[in-house]
């Protein structure tokens, strides 16, 4: 059974995000069934037509691979943040997420949820705060997901400690593109109700749903949820690639319910490099992307 440690120690940290890292979160329960499943595939733009992510009674019924991030949601979202000076949720950024996938997704579970702080840069007008979270099911104790979760928090630098990061493999690598026609392509238009829908797998933030809450923001209107056109991009490399053990992304951009997405993939060995853009307004919303292929 794979356990994290109590705390993960770095001799460049201040004694502000030391003592951060001792505070250790509670463990978090997660219980899902088929239903949830359907939910989240539905979520990232699955079909009637996608049998295998939509009907229960399929013979190849399956969550999509980045239903990984599900049920781990609520507790890295969780994760106190009031230490950081100046902390103020409404400037917080999700920048990145990483998400391995180490044993076959069950499509009903009881699992728990073991977080910690794993890395806090100050990058001296914003904090950069990692978090990790080891998915475990409950009856077996095996490691199901791992996520490793960067949020950015503007104004809240300045603390001391260290500006650049560890290298954690896979989960900090950066990923370019080669200088060439890409591989795959697809495109897909996402609906006007993507985010009303995608809501449902637990993240309520009002960012999502409601226009007077999003204009605080500086939006004209609800944006999609990060993990949602994650989702859609995983999605998009499943159908032309394949199964995948792990993936990560970084957020570069915002998409509204219903714009149309657009993934370009490009083989590279056993792993596949890929970018997803907003055509409507011609700019990449993820980047720095990757995924590796299960062997």
């Amino acid at each position: 059974m794979s356990t994290l440690p109590d705390v993960f120690t770095d001799s460049e940290d201040s004694q502000l995000i030391a003592d951060a890292k001792k505070d250790k979160p509670e463990d978090h329960k997660f219980s899902y069934t088929e239903r949830d499943v359907i939910l989240y595939n539905l979520g990232v733009g699955a079909t009637a037509k996608d049998l295998q992510w939509t009907y229960e009674s399929h013979e190849e019924f399956a969550a999509l691979p980045t239903f990984g991030v599900i049920p781990q949601f609520a507790a890295s979202s969780g994760i106190s943040l009031g230490w950081l000076p100046n902390f103020n949720p409404a400037k917080l950024l999700h920048g990145e997420q990483y998400l391995a996938i180490k044993s076959p997704i069950p499509t009903e579970g009881n699992f728990v949820n073991e977080t910690r702080l794993l890395e806090v840069l100050d990058k001296g007008k914003a904090a950069s705060v990692t978090t990790i979270v080891y998915t475990k099911d409950i009856a077996t104790g095996n490691v199901i997901f791992e996520n490793q979760i960067t949020v950015f928090i503007r104004g809240a630098g300045g603390f001391g400690g260290k500006r650049s990061g560890r290298d954690r493999g896979a989960a900090t690598a950066v990923n370019t593109p080669p200088k060439r026609q890409p591989d795959a392509v697809i495109e897909e238009k996402t609906s006007a109700s993507q985010a009303a829908l995608y809501r449902l797998d637990g993240d309520y933030n009002p960012l999502h749903i409601d226009p007077s809450f999003a204009a605080i923001g500086g939006f004209d209107q609800p944006i999609l949820h990060g993990l949602c056109f994650m989702g859609i991009a995983g999605k998009h490399v499943l159908q032309s690639f394949g199964a995948y053990k792990d993936i990560k992304v970084r957020f570069s951009g915002v998409v509204f319910p219903g714009e149309t997405l657009v993934t370009e993939m490009w083989k590279a060995g056993s792993k596949v490099i890929f970018c997803t853009s907003d055509i409507h307004f011609l700019f990449q919303v993820l980047t720095s992307s990757l995924l590796s292929h299960s062997h």
